[in-house]
């Protein structure tokens, strides 16, 4: 089947088969959280972005493969609910932003701007998107064989960024960061995967840049 990334609470997972990595994504918990199985074809090394809800969901689908690491987008709390239990099941690695690093359940260890996350064979690029919250991140798979890959956690969605809390300061650094790290650097043809909700791709979104920057949300 065509991948869209369709997911719902308590539905099936979306699978998309890329040349070197799959992308499963599940939607868990009470507010439609996304969460994304990383998986190496070439090593079978897993990496899952956000352990934000019902864990046991989530072991079902690490599966017996294991898991290296768990990424977390940010700090807030729906994107970390199953994190301590993901990880005392599995023995992976949490890592969180530094700058988010205290807002978690348990100690993880900190990223920073261009750190990479190893996904056996392939990486993460970690890109630093201040505003949402002071250590958000969004991590891009640059797929040798085909499109970019962007998860943007809950810094940018399908028509608009993420919420600042009508904070003037925080929103014009997030839509910065978006425009200029995210839309400034990668092509329309960027797929990004959201912390919630449906994916787009950047050229979907981009003739609306201007008029979120005007609207202020």
């Amino acid at each position: 089947m065509t991948y869209r990334g369709d997911v719902t609470p308590g539905g099936p997972p979306a699978v998309r088969e890329l040349d070197r990595l799959t992308i499963t994504k599940l939607s868990v918990g009470p507010m439609d959280n996304n969460a994304y199985l990383l998986r190496c074809r070439a090593t079978g090394d897993q990496v899952l972005v956000d352990a934000a809800n019902e864990a046991p969901r989530l072991l079902d689908l690490v599966g017996d493969a294991g898991l290296t690491a768990v990424v977390t987008t940010h700090r807030h709390m729906d994107h970390w609910v199953a994190l301590e239990e993901v990880v005392a099941a599995t023995g992976a690695r949490s890592l969180v932003h530094a700058d988010d690093a205290e807002g978690l359940p348990i100690k993880s260890e900190a990223l920073t701007e261009g750190d990479t996350v190893p996904v056996g064979d392939c990486a993460l690029e970690v890109i630093h998107i201040v505003g949402h919250t002071p250590g958000s991140i969004a991590l891009l798979y640059r797929d040798p064989a085909g499109i970019p890959h962007l998860f943007t956690g809950d810094s940018l969605f399908p028509g608009g960024v993420g919420n600042t809390d009508k904070d003037p300061e925080r929103f014009a650094s997030l839509i910065d960061d978006v425009e200029h790290k995210l839309f400034d650097r990668l092509p329309d043809e960027t797929w990004f995967y959201p912390g919630h909700g449906k994916d787009s791709t950047l050229g979907a979104e981009r003739p609306a840049v201007p008029q979120w920057r005007a609207r202020g949300w």
